[in-house]
């Protein structure tokens, strides 16, 4: 049970927030309960929203490398809302469910590619404490990815430092269909919503 409720969407006041959270509901079918429990203060809630589209949606990583991270990270960090919705936008960027169900076995799998390998392991270890990424974890990802790049896979794992604090600590309740898709991906592999359900 979440410790603060989401807003409804008929409570938010501001245009620009509207918009952004309709945009949410079109491409992923659902507006995240995360930002609509951020959303009384409106100016988080922004800043939020303008990190995570720099982090996931721009650069020249490609966005499934970049969401299978963050769903490593959340992974390492336990929060199993960001699990779900990682394993949701993983999806929506063309990870088939098989890929997103051998992400804990990444080391091993064909499904991977050396350079998904080297930015897995390293969200593995950084998303969780201690951290112990290390100058191996750089030298192996600098033979894939160039130093932007470098910086855009920090991000997306830095990013989900935040939103897995936040849903952890505010026992955000899952949307059903994260919640659908983590089950149908990675339920072999144990994972349930924990404190997320309503």
């Amino acid at each position: 049970m979440p410790h603060l409720d989401p807003v409804p969407l008929a409570n938010v006041q501001e245009d620009d927030i509207r918009e952004r959270f309709e945009h949410y509901r079109k491409t992923r079918g659902f507006t995240p309960n995360s930002i609509m429990t951020m959303v009384r203060r409106p100016n988080i809630v922004r800043a939020f929203m303008a990190l995570n589209q720099a982090v996931l949606y721009e650069g020249t990583v490609p966005e499934e490398t970049k969401m299978l991270v963050s769903l490593a990270s959340s992974y390492a960090a336990g929060c199993r809302y960001c699990q779900s919705h990682m394993a949701n936008l993983s999806s929506i960027y063309k990870a088939s469910d098989e890929k997103i169900a051998a992400l804990w076995n990444f080391e091993k799998s064909d499904l991977f590619s050396d350079a998904e390998r080297a930015a897995l392991s390293l969200a593995l270890k950084a998303g969780a404490q201690p951290n112990t990424a290390s100058q191996e974890d750089f030298d192996e990802l600098a033979k894939h990815y160039d130093e932007g790049q470098i910086v855009e896979i920090v991000a997306a794992i830095s990013l989900f430092g935040y939103l897995n604090r936040w849903n952890d600590t505010m026992a955000t309740s899952l949307e059903q269909l994260p919640a659908q898709l983590a089950g149908r991906a990675l339920g072999a592999a144990g994972w349930d919503a924990g404190k997320h359900t309503a």
